[in-house]
């Protein structure tokens, strides 16, 4: 089909995820190259969002994935996890388990982020049960965080929106504070104490915990770095303090590393960075770089030793979890990493990317930068004292002006709204220096626009 023809294709067949279904111009790409895509128009893009936190590793290594799918479709083209296995997925949780920080040694595979949400909830229920807890049916999580759309994953995920329409969550759970350090100081201003701010956020999550009681919480979820929001960090001392939480108060921490894994910020395990060791990681996105759909929870020994003695079924399964062909790509994906020194890379321009993006701050239109790795965000505002545009504003800039200034550009990045008015890119994580400050120019010609935008009457705005 040409052009016109995908379009009107999409429109009248095609329901689209987290859009409205009526989109003029739709933008459909049809071929990657490295960290370019092009639509059907032929026109290229950066893309500065690796589709979507997924595509770490960009588009050029399709040869690569391809000879590994051939040689597992044409040796075992697919078998389950369901009382039996295969050599890739027995493989592929053995070199997690040597990535993963401390006694995390388990690795239970499904099919993306949702379903490694919802997995790890229930070997938390299962760790409980076999240690005669089965009370504990509660979990903390954090305040516009997003952690999935099936309806167990949907009861952590913290965006009122998304939930409401479907009725009673089926999971007990408290939301506390997120860690914005540029919106939780006093009166919506930036934090000055640091220190402070943490032990405020830590008495928070443990008067939720009281509220809720204590015996009945089985879970503490967050990232290490909240997507939702735009790139929200933690002050230091924060994933301590929630470790401590959980010990003395009986549950189990989660670090859900559905973006934030897998190399995002320059470790395969991004809570790395904070010292910690959680009882439970969930992955996806970049585990095969997207090359193939893929996710897994990995799970301390702790967390599975009572379920062992108990002699225990684990009552949950997911029919494509550990695919082979998935299981396949995720190794070679693994391979090309360590071979080509992408966690390396984005080790070492870090600093650089943070240094270009702050130089943004001079623009008006930018309130904050913030972020890890190769995963950032700005904070747009509306004047000198980052007073929040309204939702009129926020509709003319993160669903009107932006979009469409972008793809001029030819750039890729994702305009969020949870309020605050943020735009985030997650560079391929191949990106190197030259591109990086390609994205980065391109992001200031377009905010520079977006500023006169938003500074003109609403009539010429809209003109």
């Amino acid at each position: 089909m040409n052009h016109d023809e995908l379009q009107q294709a999409a429109s009248d067949h095609l329901l689209l995820h987290f859009s409205k279904q009526h989109v003029d111009d739709l933008l459909v790409l049809e071929r990657g190259e490295g960290p370019y895509v092009f639509d059907t128009r032929g026109n290229r893009h950066i893309d500065a969002l690796s589709s979507l936190f997924c595509a770490q590793i960009g588009y050029s290594y399709g040869e690569e994935m391809s000879a590994a799918a051939a040689r597992q479709l044409t040796t075992l083209a697919f078998n389950t996890n369901w009382g039996t296995a295969h050599p890739a997925s027995i493989e592929l949780a053995q070199r997690l388990a040597g990535l993963a920080p401390g006694d995390l040694n388990r690795v239970f595979f499904t099919s993306g982020g949702s379903e490694s949400v919802e997995a790890a909830w229930k070997l938390c229920r299962e760790y409980h049960l076999a240690t005669g807890q089965p009370q504990r049916t509660k979990a903390i999580a954090r305040d516009i965080a997003y952690h999935g759309v099936t309806l167990g994953a949907l009861s952590f995920t913290g965006v009122q929106r998304f939930k409401e329409p479907f009725g009673k969550a089926p999971i007990d759970v408290t939301h506390v504070s997120n860690t914005n350090l540029f919106r939780g100081g006093p009166d919506g201003r930036p934090v000055t104490d640091p220190a402070a701010f943490c032990a405020q956020l830590l008495a928070e999550v443990e008067a939720a915990i009281v509220a809720a009681g204590p015996e009945e919480v089985a879970l503490i979820i967050a990232e290490p770095v909240q997507n939702a929001g735009g790139c929200l960090t933690a002050p230091e001392g924060y994933w301590r303090g929630l470790r401590e939480l959980a010990d003395r108060y009986g549950a189990l921490l989660m670090a859900d590393e559905v973006i934030t894994g897998c190399g995002r910020l320059g470790e395969w395990f991004g809570i790395d960075r904070e010292g910690v060791v959680p009882d439970l990681v969930s992955l996806a996105k970049g585990l095969t770089s997207a090359y193939a759909p893929m996710g897994a929870v990995v799970a301390s020994d702790r967390v599975i030793a009572p379920i062992l003695e108990a002699g225990q079924v684990f009552r949950h399964g997911i029919t494509f979890g550990g695919h082979p062909l998935s299981a396949a790509m995720a190794l070679t994906n693994m391979d090309i990493f360590e071979r080509d020194g992408v966690l390396q890379n984005v080790r070492a321009l870090e600093g650089h990317l943070e240094d270009r993006l702050g130089e943004l701050l001079a623009l008006p239109i930018v309130g904050d930068v913030r972020g890890r790795g190769f995963f950032w965000a700005l904070e747009l505002v509306a004047d000198d004292d980052n007073t929040r545009f309204d939702a009129g504003q926020r509709d003319r800039l993160l669903r009107g002006f932006l979009p469409r200034r972008l793809r001029e550009a030819g750039l890729v990045a994702r305009c969020d709204d949870r309020g605050d008015s943020v735009l985030q890119i997650a560079p391929p994580l191949i990106s190197d220096r030259d591109l990086l400050d390609r994205i980065v120019d391109g992001l200031g010609e377009v905010l520079a626009d977006a500023g006169a935008h938003m500074t003109a009457s609403p009539s010429a705005a809209t003109a």
